[in-house]
């Protein structure tokens, strides 16, 4: 069990920090949830590392889509919803929360947040292309594995500097779309119209398998219910994504992490990527078990700068904000041989600021 004064700190939070601009409806409901003892404590059902708003909006979530015709789904834009957040939105989500406490309670603890934003891939794909390819990708926390397939995805980056950056396949089913912005000093990175992936592998404790009408069901609770444009990303992404699944290894990001990385054929640069993750695991033990790898291994971090690249780029404190930091680390022969910041990103996707 969490405790219900960290259950309701990281409600507040939530909502201040990552909903705010965002997601009106999940900034309502979250600053709602954080004063509210009765709606918080239904978090409480999930192990501390587990426990945060995203779990809790997302099993409300999963049980308004099985009923779609309550009057709560008329806030819900994922389910055709047009009500934007009002007077009567917390009364009617408390009321249909409370009434569904114990089906709430053990999706809590037995499911975790398993969102696949899609949308990262466009914030990863330059830090890829920094690895001479063809490379071997190993997904840690992969959930469905959608990030392995941005060597299919089409991008479109916006820039002031040269215009739009076109890469990826001419034709393309899923397109994203990403604004990249310049810090004060640096240069355009090199976007090539292609990255060349040879293998793909994906390691979580329990992968997303899409054919799987309940797993596929709670993935799309997991993305937030005012964002429909997210949702319809990711199901093309899936779609793409049956065609040609990765290899999945079932496992412990730090404990199984060798195991998945042997999947990767040796003739083939190591990239390990995470995206959103080290929230969920130490990142100081990931770290030892990156540099315990026997191969030369490339890191890409897309992860809040204190969870990730603080532990091999430590003394960053510009890095120390709100928005995820995207960076690219080598290892070979246990040690670091390279660390660097690359970017700081919006969570999910939306923006990448080039750093010098």
């Amino acid at each position: 069990m969490t405790s219900l004064d960290l259950v309701r700190q990281r409600l507040s939070g939530f909502a201040q920090r990552e909903a705010h601009g965002v997601s009106p409806l999940y900034e309502h409901l979250a600053s709602h949830a954080a004063e509210d003892p009765e709606v918080a404590e239904l978090l409480t059902a999930a192990p501390e590392h587990f426990a945060y708003p995203t779990l809790l909006l997302a099993a409300v979530h999963r049980l308004v889509q099985a009923e779609p015709f309550h009057r709560l789904s008329n806030y819900y834009p994922s389910l055709g919803g047009t009500y934007g957040a009002d007077e009567n939105t917390w009364p009617l989500f408390r009321s249909f929360v409370l009434e569904r406490a114990e089906k709430l309670r053990a999706l809590i603890s037995s499911r975790s947040t398993q969102t696949n934003e899609v949308r990262r891939a466009a914030l990863l794909y330059p830090a890829i292309a920094l690895v001479k390819g063809p490379v071997g990708l190993l997904e840690v926390g992969c959930s469905a594995g959608l990030l392995l397939g941005l060597d299919q995805y089409g991008y479109r980056y916006q820039t002031e500097q040269a215009g739009q950056l076109v890469a990826g396949p001419a034709k393309a089913a899923l397109g994203l779309h990403c604004a990249l912005e310049l810090a004060p000093g640096a240069e355009l990175p090199r976007i090539p119209k292609a990255v060349k992936v040879a293998a793909k592998v994906g390691l979580d404790r329990a992968p997303a398998d899409l054919t799987d009408e309940e797993t596929y069901a709670w993935l799309e609770a997991c993305v937030w219910a005012d964002q429909p444009e997210r949702l319809r990303l990711f199901g093309v992404a899936a779609t793409v994504q049956r065609k040609s699944p990765p290899a999945f290894v079932v496992g412990d990001a730090v404990g199984d992490l060798a195991e998945a990385a042997a999947r990767v054929p040796a003739e083939l640069p190591l990239v390990v990527l995470t995206s959103s993750v080290l929230s969920y695991v130490s990142g100081a033990d990931f770290v030892r078990a990156l540099s315990g790898l026997d191969r030369p291994v490339w890191w890409v971090s897309h992860e809040a700068y204190a969870e990730g690249l603080a532990h091999v780029l430590p003394g960053r404190d510009d890095l120390d904000g709100e928005e995820t930091t995207l960076g690219l680390v080598r290892f070979e022969g246990g040690e670091v041989v390279s660390a660097k910041a690359l970017a700081k990103t919006a969570l999910h996707g939306q923006r990448l600021v080039w750093l010098p």
